[in-house]
């Protein structure tokens, strides 16, 4: 009749779900063409075509619960179909999903078992159900100590995510935490965590603009001191200036006068990172009235 490996080839050739992928060779009696054929029919087949399309839009998603957080990225191709109720449900199964598994890549958690088989063929009946391509991104799980507290933050209905893990402090230090994270977008929690190369580059940089603006050799390296920890004021997250204070203090600071101190962050921005296809409508009608 068929093989799993039949089932396997079908749904990568069409993007069903698997149990859909079944029912098809079922069918079919395990004619590979005339299963495509009968997913097209049914419309199931439908996600298949959806593969080379960006999806650059969607949204974020956070859950807590006790000491294990999970914050991840769902993409759509446009900024309507993120706002849609399907999509925002599918969004959120898929995150409570996430956060009672064990599941520490996307790889993973797409195996995880749901009522519609697999999270893969939960997120091929979405596409299916929706009409645009979906696609579940990524996700970072975070866990925390007894000690330890957690701070969300989502920013434009979810264009921007942001969780921290702060030792000590309050629920309400790490929310503000989470908030500057998501406006202020630091690239390093320390100094410490900026790579040597990257430190180094960004020295070299800082070195020949103040040869260029004539300062003496000798007095550059003095100079350059003051230019590196401006550096990390702008980039690490403990030596940002933070965003609520009116006395101009960092936020590692301001954490530590609170008794606590900022273990680690993630913030996820919709997109960031995808190439978005520039559409130009008025280019692609001349082309259909001349085509």
């Amino acid at each position: 009749m068929f093989s799993a490996s039949d089932v396997k080839e079908l749904r990568e050739k069409t993007g069903a779900g698997m149990m859909d992928c079944k029912k098809a060779l079922q069918e079919t009696s395990g004619d590979m063409d005339k299963a495509i054929d009968w997913l097209r029919e049914n419309g199931i087949a439908k996600a298949a075509k959806k593969e080379s399309r960006i999806a650059a839009e969607g949204t974020t998603s956070i859950r807590v619960n006790g000491n294990e957080a999970v914050i991840l990225e769902v993409n759509s191709e446009t900024d309507f179909v993120a706002k849609n109720e399907a999509f925002q449900s599918f969004v959120s199964k898929l995150t409570d999903l996430v956060l009672a598994s064990k599941a520490n890549t996307v790889e993973e958690a797409m195996e995880l078992s749901t009522e519609e088989g697999t999270v893969s063929d939960m997120v091929a009946n979405a596409i299916a159900t929706i009409g645009e391509k979906l696609s579940f991104r990524r996700f970072q799980r975070v866990t925390k100590t007894d000690s330890q507290v957690f701070g969300t933050y989502s920013h434009m209905g979810g264009k921007i995510g942001s969780l921290v893990l702060l030792e000590g402090a309050n629920e309400e230090v790490a929310k503000d935490v989470a908030m500057h994270v998501a406006a202020m977008n630091p690239s390093y929690l320390t100094s410490n965590d900026v790579p040597e190369e990257v430190l180094n580059r960004e020295k070299e940089i800082m070195k020949e603009q103040l040869l260029n603006e004539g300062k003496p050799e000798e007095k550059v390296e003095q100079i350059l001191v003051g230019k590196v920890n401006k550096y990390y004021e702008e980039v690490c997250l403990v030596n940002q200036i933070f965003i609520k204070a009116e006395n101009k203090e960092s936020v590692g600071k301001y954490v530590s006068n609170h008794g606590g101190e900022v273990l680690a962050m993630v913030r996820y921005e919709v997109g960031e990172g995808i190439e978005k296809k520039q559409e130009n409508f008025a280019e692609e009608v001349m082309n259909q009235i001349h085509g």
